[in-house]
Formats: structure tokens, sequence, C-alpha cells
């Protein structure tokens, strides 16, 4: 383009298929690559060029978007407010021209070492562009960075008539940011609500949950109570135990929601040493046949299963939460499996059951906060709908992953992986 006026009928037809390319179902970082690539087809004098955005937790501007520079290179640079090209043109709201070698060099002398260090590296060689046009990218009040397309060959060079062209082009560009951003900010939006209707009906499910052991232990204590029957010791010793029951019942349910709090507000820490998991295992193994004597469990690692390196309290409180489950959705007993099996890389070790199963629809959403397999045998299966999501946490927090294995009438399989040699981290 080598006009002084108007937009020709080419550039017109560029700027279709700018906007062509905008309304294409992309990501914001794919979308503005994809606009790159048609800028530089639609400009002869184009050689380089960057979409460059204010980030304003950091206070500088960022490329989202470029050519003729290596883009992870380019992505080390961090022009402050005012500083060089893309600095002045955002300060001054307006499309600017640099037509000559000289002006270039004038708006660039304000650049950092670093930057221009940066600059050149991205480039392939050390070089000051020839000439330069550069608009804003705003949408009403929104400014959201600048658009620099630069020349550095000694070829045709941009003219006045190109600065009304490269603004369109730009405007296109922060029309995308804005659609995208308004997006997000409706899916934010909808996100709020939905975990609020969430939370009140988790808080509803939780009163009613918790209701019912706090049910069975008034009854039975009260029932011991009364002066009015004498009761056996076996018939106390029978009350006794249902009252433990319901004890357990609601200290799990405390437990899980207070480890799922910690978790959403990074207050869980993870401590690693070496650790024992057919131990562990046993240990957890122990615990849940005392309390179901209905269920066989069986522990079955091979004899030099491998030392790993993890938090010994959390991986129990995985083993507890995974088998929780277990003995919950298979209230007829029957076997349940601890199995451990060593990998190059890592271990896996996996939970069988012989209970209801879970449709293939409800495996997914299985690690979701709160969210419960309904079925006809299981409306009455006390539980928060935490225990899998803290677990899942706590593993992913120690480099492994957790996944389910499952068959309607048929049982199910939770496996958890831990990396060997591999040290937790704290979760966040």
């Amino acid at each position: 383009m080598t006009g002084v006026g108007a937009p020709l009928i080419g550039d017109f037809n560029a700027l279709a298929e700018v906007a062509k390319t905008l309304v294409a179902p992309l990501e914001l970082p794919d979308l503005l690559d994809a606009v790159m690539r048609t800028i530089v087809r639609s400009l002869e004098q184009a050689d380089i060029g960057a979409i460059m955005l204010w980030d304003q937790p950091s206070g500088v501007f960022r490329p989202a978007a470029a050519f003729g520079y290596d883009l992870a290179t380019l992505k080390e640079i961090g022009l402050r407010a005012g500083e060089s090209i893309t600095g002045k043109v955002y300060d001054e709201g307006r499309a600017r021209l640099l037509s000559g070698p000289e002006e270039v060099r004038q708006a660039m002398a304000d650049m950092r070492p670093f930057n221009r260090q940066v600059m050149a590296r991205s480039i392939g060689r050390e070089t000051t562009p020839l000439s330069a046009v550069a608009a804003p990218i705003t949408a009403g009040d929104h400014r959201y960075g600048v658009l620099v397309i630069e020349a550095i060959q000694p070829h045709q060079l941009f003219m006045p008539g190109d600065l009304s062209f490269v603004q369109m082009l730009a405007d296109l560009v922060a029309l995308a940011i804005d659609r995208d951003r308004l997006e997000a900010g409706a899916d934010a939006v909808r996100e709020a609500r939905r975990a609020e209707h969430m939370r009140s009906e988790v808080m509803a499910t939780l009163s009613h949950e918790l209701r019912m052991p706090l049910a069975t232990i008034k009854g039975y204590a009260s029932a011991l109570l009364m002066d009015e029957f004498d009761w056996n010791d076996e018939k106390g010793k029978e009350f006794l135990g249902l009252i433990e029951g319901a004890c357990n019942d609601m200290e799990g349910m405390i437990k899980d929601i207070l480890d799922s709090s910690l978790i959403e507000v990074d207050q869980l820490r993870l401590v690693a040493e070496p650790i024992l998991l057919p131990r562990i295992a046993g240990e957890v193994a122990a615990e849940v046949h005392h309390r179901s004597s209905i269920h066989h469990l069986v522990v079955d690692f091979p004899a030099d299963f491998p030392i790993v390196e993890a938090d010994p309290r959390w991986i129990k409180q995985v083993f507890r939460n995974i088998l929780d489950n277990a003995v919950k959705y298979s209230t007829d007993g029957g076997l349940i499996v601890i199995k451990g099996e060593a990998r190059s890389s890592d271990v896996v070790v996996s939970v069988a059951d012989q209970g209801i199963g879970i449709s293939s629809e409800d495996v997914i959403p299985l690690f979701e906060k709160y969210f419960r397999v309904l079925s006809a045998s299981s409306l009455h299966v006390p539980g928060t709908g935490l225990g899998l999501p803290i677990a899942r946490a706590i593993v992913e927090a120690q480099g492994g992953r957790i996944w389910v294995e499952s068959k309607v009438g048929e049982g199910t399989t939770v496996f958890f992986s831990l990396p060997r040699g591999q040290p937790a981290k704290a979760l966040k």
C-alpha cells in the first residue's frame, strides 16, 4: 500500500480476511496468531510485527502473537509504560507512523538494553526497523495494547495511507479480545452461580446427612437412659455399637469437609519421607475390618515392592477415603483387594470391590466435589461426596494420578499412582 488516503479496495479485502479469521472457533492465543499470519499476507511491507498486550499484574507489555520473531524468545520481553514504540502509542491512544529509520531510532531510544537483546535474539540478528506503523488496540473504554508492524528490508516502506488500515486491523483485534473477555466474564458469572447453587444444595444435603447419625445417637442414647427398661448387657452393647458407628459416620463427614476447606484455601501441606505403602495399606485395612465384619480385605503387594517418597499421613487418608467408598458401595459385603504394582517410573495401587458398580456416565464426574453416585441401591449411603476429590488432590500434589474402572453390578476398582524417587510438593 502506497497511498496517502483511505484504504484501497485490496485493503478492504484484507480486512475481510482478518474479520473472517477473527470469527473462527479458536482460543484467543490461536486466534491472534492466525490474525498475524493474515496481516503478513495483506501487507507487503510487513517483515516483523507483534500484538503487545498490557499485563496489569506485572505492569509491562507482553507479546500475545507475532510474526518474523521467535515468539518463545520474544515473550521474555517486558516493555514498561511509555517505553519504545509500543509504550508511546499506548499512552497517546492514536496510530503512529514512523516513516524512516531515524524516526524509528528516536521512538526506540529509551528501550532498555535487556529488551533490545531479547528483540535481537528473537529476530536472529541485531537490526533497527527502517519504518514502522503502530496502532492502539482499544474497544470502548478498554485499552488492551498495541499492534506494531515493522519493515526491516530495504523495499517499499510504510506510508501515511497505511495508518487507517492498520488502525482498522487493531480495532478488529480489540473486538476479538473484548469478546473473549466478555465471554470469560459471563462464564465466570455462570460458574459462580452454579457454585453457589451447588453450595446451597450441598449444605442442605450435609444437614440431612448429619441429622441421620445424630438422630441415631440421640435415639439409642435416650433408650439406654430410660428407667422403665432394664436392658441386658447384650442389648446395651448393641446400642453402644450403633452409637459408635453413627459417631464414626459424623466424624468422617466433618473431616471430609475440613480437609476440603484446607485444600481450597491452600493450607494443606505435604511433607515427604520414605514410606512403605504395603504397611500403610495393611494398617488402614485393619481399621476398616474392625468397622465392617461383612467385608473380607486382602492386601497383595510384592515382597520387593519399592519404598516411595510421600507424606505418610495424607497417603493414609487416600487409602481411607478409597476404602470407605468401597465399603459403602458394597452393602452386601464381599471381597476388597488392595493390590500394588511396581513399574519403571512409578508404582500403582488398586482397590477393587464387589459392590454395585458405577455407570459409565458417572465415572467422569466421580472426582468432582460433592458428586455422589445415585442409584436405588445407594440412596441411604452416608457421605459428603468429598472423599475421592480429596484423594485426587493429595495424589496429584505428589506427582501421581488417580482413576477408576467400573461396571454396574460387578464392582469398582480405584487406581492411584505415585512416582518413584520424586518428593512430594506443597499442595497448591
